[in-house]
């Protein structure tokens, strides 16, 4: 079987799971394995180690990471490691973008080619992991693994965790754009700064033959 799953990787290297995912048929684009069955700890712990469960960062191919993901889960099933493996996630936070004028929320990975994993480090549980299609090594310094810090692994679930959506700006300074909403709407301007934290964007826009700055919302303007 893992042969097979090998084979499947390098033939079909242009069938990954592709980047955004868009919400609304999200079952179909991740994989087989229904949403509900992929358990997310999100709560509980905050990210802080319980006994000797720790997070470590795996690496594995780009784009298969729900697959790999899944594989782990079954080996954890067919292995009896359950009291060694206990959750594999793929870091994913949701993003508003737009495009050809239209809004739509899509689900991105935050990490891509790396998913989190939550176990007991040992040798039967690394090997078990490591030796899972598709994965490439653990994250760590020379050949031992190690796992995140505790505020890492608690930003990490809060960033997947968050209510809004993160809206998507891929403009630069100096870039022109449309103004697509308020009193502005239909003008031309140059960007003149970003602030991603707050969402905003100044456009310089000409009024009756003087650069004006205009503040606006990431989702207010466009590309020319």
């Amino acid at each position: 079987m893992a042969d097979d799953y090998e084979d499947e990787l390098e033939e079909e290297q242009d069938d990954y799971d592709p980047e955004p995912v868009y919400i609304g048929s999200r079952d179909e684009a991740r994989d087989e394995t229904p949403e509900e069955d992929i358990p997310l700890f999100l709560d509980d712990s905050d990210g802080k180690p319980e006994g000797d469960r720790q997070w470590y960062v795996v690496h594995c191919y780009s784009g298969y990471e729900n697959k790999v993901r899944h594989a782990i889960e079954q080996r954890i099933e067919t292995m009896g490691m359950r009291d060694k493996i206990f959750d594999v996630i793929v870091p994913t936070e949701e993003e508003i973008e737009v495009k050809d004028g239209k809004r739509r929320t899509v689900e991105r990975r935050v990490f891509p080619g790396y998913i989190l994993v939550q176990m007991k480090m040992d040798e039967d549980s690394w090997y078990v992991v490591r030796n899972t299609p598709g994965v490439t090594g653990f994250v760590g310094m020379g050949n031992e693994p190690t796992p995140l810090r505790p505020e890492e692994v608690k930003a990490i679930l809060e960033r997947m965790d968050r209510e809004e959506p993160v809206v998507k700006f891929t403009y630069k300074v100096g870039q022109r754009v449309r103004i697509i909403d308020g009193p502005f709407n239909d003008f031309i301007g140059t960007v003149a700064a970003i602030d991603p934290d707050r969402s905003k964007v100044r456009v310089m826009v000409n009024f009756f033959g003087r650069d004006t700055p205009v503040e606006l919302d990431f989702l207010e303007v466009e590309k020319v």
